[in-house]
C-alpha cells in the first residue's frame, strides 16, 4: 500500500517557479517509478514527468528545459521543480506511483496567472 501527499502548489506570475512535493508512506517507494500527471480545466490528465528508481527521467515536451523531477528515497519524496512557468501549465498537478496497480495523491492546485 502506498499513499501519496501532494504539496507546493500556489499562484505564481507567468515566468515564475514552484517546487511541488509528493510524500509518500509505504515500502514499495523506493523501488517504485513515479510521476507527476496535471489535469487543466476541461482537459483529460496528462503525463508531466516521470522518474524510475535508479533515477532515469523523462518529461513530456512541453515542459522540457523548464521542469525537473528528483527523488529522494531517504525521504521518501519526490520533487517537482517548474521553472518558467506559462498559464498554460495551470491544471491540477497528481503525483503517482505503480506497484502492480496505480496509486494517486489527492492533487495539488498550480494557477499561472497575472
Amino acid at each position: 500500500q502506498v499513499q501519496l501527499v501532494e504539496s507546493g502548489g500556489g499562484l505564481v506570475q507567468p515566468g515564475g517557479s514552484l517546487r511541488l512535493s509528493c510524500a509518500a508512506s509505504g515500502s514499495i517507494f523506493k523501488i517504485s517509478p513515479i510521476a507527476w500527471y496535471r489535469q487543466a480545466p476541461g482537459k483529460e490528465r496528462e503525463l508531466v514527468a516521470r522518474i524510475t528508481s535508479g533515477g532515469i527521467t523523462n518529461y513530456a515536451d512541453s515542459v522540457k528545459a523548464r521542469f525537473t523531477i528528483s527523488r529522494d528515497n531517504a525521504k521518501s519524496t519526490v520533487y517537482l521543480q517548474m521553472n518558467s512557468l506559462k498559464p498554460e501549465d495551470t491544471g491540477v498537478y497528481y503525483c503517482n506511483a505503480f506497484f502492480n496497480r496505480h496509486y494517486w495523491g489527492q492533487g495539488t492546485q498550480v494557477t499561472v496567472s497575472s
